[in-house]
């Protein structure tokens, strides 16, 4: 948690000031009754009304001074919580820039936006607590004890008695609250899933008329976190009747005791204004302990999500760019004994992998479902690193190249064809943002998207809404191949990128990828995709069975001409 305050330090006076503030009322407030007290036992009992208007200007004054200290205090608390939360945010979004693929695979999206919101917002809270209660429920408590104990020192023994009764009811409550917290916090992280991948499969789940469906999973989830909530409040609530049943009878004893002073009058006389008094100082004390330990309780909710929030601020990526980078000089590919698996003691996804890419050749990779396509070429720019063997470019292991060099000349179109909301300018221009608008007309001319973008309104400043659907998918997925082109990458990485185009379009833009100088991968389910590449690697469970030309593998790789076949039909071996 004391980390965390390092993302107030623009605020440092606020924390400062806020408990100066509190500090200021709390001196007020403990001053009132003891005012009350003498004008009770002198000012009423003398009929002295001078004292007692005196006395009452006194009260005035501090319940006045008093309240500009509680107000300011908030006012400051704010700002000092408003600032932590906006670091907090920051700081939590710039680290999650540095991760890779991994960390993200781990922590979770769902779980990430939990912690930038949910979780932030519970520690701004025990910020603004914190500079407020935490500062006025001990400052009443030991300031309610002196006073009272300068009243009445044998009087104040109740204290002694009420007060760890109160301890140890509120330790043993926490003790069964704070794991409920953390299973609450984890119920909103699948809460947030949930809805998040409702959100962005919405159109299937209309499709297959899957809404009951949808909103009994959601209810269910929703549901245990009630029960969660529920089950800790539970809990929590017995802290009031057995705070209000410790308070209540230490006021009984105090007016029992005091009273029996009162009347028996043995040297050791407690005056009605001093039981008076007395009392507001019990009430004042066991209220602010009672105080003191609902924010226990907000603590140990806060601490729960401040370990969530440091969980990602300590996470260290596991790719970062090596402190002497190597300098690229050559764009050849090289797989060197490469092996890949996602986590530890999982199957590994690739094994064993050799062959090379000589710079400027058009390279498809084929293979079922499952094969490991899309993980091979995810090591290429270090999506992932290698569980064994090392990817080379130009000779130079890709771990001993700058992150930002290595990935500067390389495009990448995914499986996943992700727009964000903004212009198609705006859009294009994420692979090279310095790019004129003569260079996305080029990008778009080879991507067979500047039909349709010169027909929009504004075109190339036509607002697309979010993740891109005002577009049909066939769109999406020129538009991704037109963002990666804008960068004019040594290697272009194409992943089942022409999938959602008809085989027209599809020829048009391999036409257009022709043209252009560099290495060219394709990951394709179809045959007519990779048919005219310098070399096809073949894979299969992971393990590259074959790689060579079209012609070559029809003759020397049956799974590759099993694929052709049932593509093109049995004609193709006598092309072939």
């Amino acid at each position: 948690m004391r980390k965390l305050l390092f993302y107030v330090k623009k605020a440092w006076w606020a924390v400062l000031l806020a408990p100066l503030l509190m500090v200021l009322e709390v001196m007020m407030d403990l001053q009132l009754p003891t005012l009350m007290s003498e004008i009770v036992d002198q000012g009423i009992a003398n009929g002295d009304l001078k004292f007692i208007a005196d006395k009452g200007v006194q009260m005035l004054l501090c319940a006045l001074v008093g309240i500009i200290g509680g107000a300011g205090c908030s006012v400051v608390a704010a700002v000092a919580s408003m600032t932590l939360g906006t670091n907090l945010r920051e700081a939590l979004f710039r680290k999650v820039q540095t991760f890779s693929f991994t960390e993200l695979d781990r922590l979770q999206p769902s779980s990430i936006i939990t912690r930038m919101t949910n979780d932030v917002t519970q520690v701004q809270n025990l910020l603004t607590q914190a500079l407020r209660m935490m500062v006025r429920a001990p400052m009443t408590c030991l300031g309610g004890i002196f006073y009272a104990w300068r009243l009445n020192p044998k009087l104040s023994v109740i204290f002694v008695i009420a007060l760890p009764l109160m301890l140890a009811s509120a330790l043993i409550i926490m003790k069964k609250v704070v794991p409920l917290f953390l299973k609450a916090q984890k119920k909103i992280d699948r809460l947030n899933a949930i809805t998040r991948e409702n959100l962005l499969g919405m159109r299937v789940v209309k499709a297959f008329s899957a809404q009951q469906t949808e909103i009994d999973r959601f209810s269910k989830t929703n549901n245990e976190l009630t029960d969660c909530n529920i089950a800790a409040q539970k809990r929590m609530i017995l802290m009031f009747p057995i705070t209000t049943l410790i308070t209540n009878l230490g006021v009984l004893a105090v007016l029992w005791f005091g009273g029996r002073m009162s009347i028996l009058s043995n040297g050791e006389l407690m005056e009605a204004g001093q039981i008076m008094a007395f009392v507001q100082y019990m009430t004042q004390i066991m209220m602010s302990f009672m105080m003191f330990v609902m924010m226990s309780s907000q603590f140990s909710r806060a601490q729960v999500s401040a370990n969530r929030i440091c969980e990602v601020l300590d996470t260290e990526p596991s790719i970062v760019s090596p402190q002497n980078p190597a300098t690229i000089t050559d764009f050849s590919v090289y797989f060197e004994n490469v092996s890949f698996t996602y986590s530890d003691g999982s199957e590994p996804v690739l094994t064993n992998l050799n062959f090379s890419i000589p710079y400027g050749q058009k390279v498809g990779i084929i293979g079922a479902t499952g094969s490991g396509k899309s993980s091979l070429i995810s090591l290429i720019p270090r999506l992932y690193d290698t569980s064994a063997g090392a990817v080379k470019i130009g000779g130079h292991d890709v771990r001993e190249l700058a992150l930002s060099d290595l990935r500067a000349h390389i495009g990448v179109v995914l499986q996943e064809n992700i727009l964000f909301e903004g212009t198609i300018g705006d859009n294009l221009r994420f692979g090279d943002r310095n790019a004129d608008e003569s260079r996305l007309k080029e990008a778009a001319e080879i991507a067979q998207a500047s039909s349709f973008i010169e027909a929009f309104e504004g075109q190339y400043d036509y607002g697309l809404e979010q993740r891109g659907r005002n577009l049909s998918g066939g769109q999406r997925q020129r538009m991704t191949i037109a963002r990666a082109l804008v960068r004019n990458p040594e290697i272009l990485i194409l992943d089942d990128a022409t999938s959602a185009v008809d085989l027209s379009t599809e020829a048009n833009i391999l036409e257009g990828l022709d043209k252009r100088s560099g290495t060219t991968l394709l990951i394709a389910q179809r045959i007519s995709t990779v048919l005219n590449c310098d070399q096809i690697l073949v894979l299969d469970e992971g393990k590259l069975v074959a790689n060579g030309t079209h012609n070559e593998l029809l003759e020397t790789c049956e799974i590759y001409r099993s694929i052709a076949v049932s593509q093109l039909g049995e004609e193709v071996l006598n092309r072939g």
